[in-house]
């Protein structure tokens, strides 16, 4: 008995430390939110992240043995979760307890987040998974790209703002219409502002070589500054669209190349650029060329997430999409600047607008809850966990760490989250999957969206997509085991299986 009443001492300051806290980071967000339907979501946000400071896993093996819940999947319901087991413990105490959450009260914040999921991607159609798929720039002259899409349920497509045009991307829309005519079936329009994408420019060879592997020297500097280095024909040398990078990167940081094929080490900064070392390749080495991604993870970058093209592409964007991706966001500001400039070209309307929020860097990773707060308190928001940058950014072995923590957040904030980049990506381009992507995608599942990139079989993936989800959703919804029977091993199941042929 001495240590049930232990353990409810402990819940009963737990819940007090999380209620204060939680209130103080409530008062800080008040100004962020206009939309009194995400208040609620915003307090339970800021009680899972008071929650999340404590170490909860001596608490969770006690209530363990206790037959309670492990506190373990108590994102979208952090207070009513708590109280509901306190509750309890209060009873095996004997002693009188505060009144427990209603189921209504409990599952709340749950039906929340599948609202918010459905502003975002439209009622579920086929799947509980909503599927977004990237269009390619054939999409623009083949209606039927849109019709396969409708008829196979396709709850939003993403129309990529750094590719293709105006024009296409209206022919784009025209199909999408034209088949949701035809079939009665709604697809949301995401478009995709570009951001400022950090690329490489023109590349300076050393006579005689075409590759540059470990070991070798790289200089890096802006767009027309090759022959402004200082150094002999030798070395490698390639240039970098965005000057500031490259002004601000110092000695000892890393620099990717190439969604991370190539890491430099810078050695030397010079007034013409960068001089660094490889220390990461593959043991052909890599072929350097242009309008390749590059990545400064050790380098804080204060470049604008909205840039002069976006504000252009937004003139279209705005009177034509349902909603909008938001590349390269970092911070609250950014967040700002968007919907200052949504507010100008749609004054009335603009909150109807979508916000997806595209999370890329160790920046956002850190913002992201005061980034949330301020998107989603003033209109529909999603994340998109964009695990092709983010993995470079924070490293390979951090990211199946941090998408899980960034699902986590979104569900407290009963925001919906879209698992993206590479998913089935063999299969879309080569058609075969493979095995780990197949296991990628089952754990898509947990997320409100996934995303399929173009490819020549994306239509094959979408049909083992949907099987793959189908299967999922029997067993696993976010976090929660759903205990369905299991047939495999089934004992009369075994013997047909085992009796001989007629």
């Amino acid at each position: 008995m001495h240590d049930v009443v232990s353990l409810k001492r402990k819940l009963d300051n737990l819940i007090a430390e999380v209620s204060a806290e939680g209130a103080l980071r409530m008062a800080s967000w008040t100004d962020r939110i206009e939309d009194r339907d995400f208040v609620a979501s915003a307090a339970n946000l800021a009680h899972y992240l008071a929650l999340r400071r404590h170490d909860l896993r001596p608490l969770q093996r006690s209530l363990m043995a206790l037959g309670m819940s492990s506190l373990g999947r108590l994102e979208s319901r952090v207070l009513p979760t708590l109280q509901a087991v306190a509750a309890s413990v209060a009873a095996l105490c004997g002693e009188a307890a505060a009144e427990r959450p209603s189921a209504r009260q409990f599952f709340a914040g749950e039906q929340h987040l599948a609202h918010c999921a459905e502003a975002v991607f439209g009622p579920p159609s086929l799947r509980r998974t909503a599927l977004l798929v990237t269009c390619p720039t054939e999409a623009a002259d083949d209606p039927t790209f849109m019709l396969r899409l409708a008829e196979r349920g396709v709850d939003a497509i993403r129309i990529n703002c750094a590719h293709d045009s105006a024009a296409q991307w209206q022919r784009m829309i025209n199909h999408v219409h034209t088949a949701e005519q035809a079939t009665g079936h709604r697809i949301k329009i995401l478009m995709d502002i570009a951001g400022p994408k950090i690329r490489t420019g023109l590349a300076r060879l050393p006579i005689g070589r075409e590759r540059i592997g470990l070991g070798d020297v790289l200089a890096l500097v802006p767009q027309g500054g090759l022959d402004r280095v200082d150094l002999d024909d030798e070395y490698f040398a390639i240039e970098c669209t965005l000057s500031e990078p490259v002004l601000r990167t110092p000695v000892g940081a890393r620099v990717f190349i190439d969604d991370g094929k190539l890491c430099v080490r810078v050695e030397r900064v010079a007034a013409w650029g960068l001089l660094g070392r490889v220390t990461a390749a593959a043991d052909n080495g890599l072929r350097l060329k242009p309008e390749k991604g590059l990545n400064f993870p050790d380098t804080p970058l204060a470049i604008p997430a909205l840039t002069a093209k976006d504000r252009s592409d937004l003139d279209f964007v705005a009177t034509h999409a349902d909603g909008i991706e938001f590349s390269f966001v970092q911070s609250v500001k950014d967040v700002e600047a968007l919907q200052a400039a949504l507010a100008e070209r749609r004054p009335k309307d603009w909150r109807k607008l979508s916000l997806i929020l595209k999370i890329e860097t160790p920046e956002a990773v850190a913002n992201l809850p005061e980034i949330v707060v301020q998107a989603a308190g003033r209109q529909p928001t999603a994340i998109m966990i964009a695990r092709g940058d983010l993995a470079v950014e924070i490293g390979f072995a951090r990211l199946a760490e941090m998408q899980e923590e960034i699902l986590w957040i979104g569900e407290a904030a009963h925001v919906p989250v879209i698992w993206a980049t590479q998913v089935l990506e063999h299969l879309v381009k080569k058609g075969t999957p493979s095995r780990g992507e197949m296991t990628d995608a089952a754990m898509a599942a947990r997320a409100e969206c996934v995303m399929l990139n173009k490819g020549p079989y994306l239509f094959k993936a979408i049909t083992e997509l949907d099987t793959l989800l189908a299967r999922m959703d029997g067993h696993q919804h976010k976090k929660t085991p759903q205990l369905r029977p299991l047939r495999s091993w089934d004992r009369a199941k075994l013997a047909r299986s085992h009796k001989a042929p007629a």
